[in-house]
């Protein structure tokens, strides 16, 4: 499994400053190569992170069993004030999420920028 992480910060108008870190994975991920994307994700959390983004766009194939942990670890951040947003599934990841129980769990967006800019969005003040 490859993976990389890329954060931007950005100020909209009225709201304070947050970080949006985007997780970048590629390949055929396992079991064991999701649970080492919930760790990563879990010290990000340790360190003050409070909103991800995985984007999936580069992912052929993901193993089911592997998905539980990542919805546990987008409860404890939604715990902690933040979110985990998905970008990139294609209709075949889409279907082992929902296979796998997790059809809810997340905000899922075609591209890795929509879902950067929900965080945004959800930030921005109403007038």
């Amino acid at each position: 499994m490859n993976w990389a992480s890329e954060s931007r910060q950005s100020i909209p108008a009225g709201a304070a400053s947050a970080r949006v870190e985007t997780l970048c994975l590629e390949g055929e991920l396992s079991e064991q190569d999701l649970h080492g994307v919930c760790e990563e994700l879990f010290r990000r959390l340790q360190r003050g992170l409070r909103q991800a983004v995985v984007d999936f766009s580069e992912v052929a194939h993901m193993d089911y069993r592997g998905v539980k942990g990542l919805v546990a670890r987008a409860e404890g951040f939604r715990r902690a004030g933040g979110d985990i947003k998905l970008s990139g599934l294609s209709p075949y990841l889409a279907a082992i999420l929902r296979a796998a129980g997790a059809h809810g769990a997340f905000e899922v967006y075609p591209h890795m920028s929509d879902a950067r800019a929900a965080f945004a969005l959800a930030r921005a003040p109403f007038v």
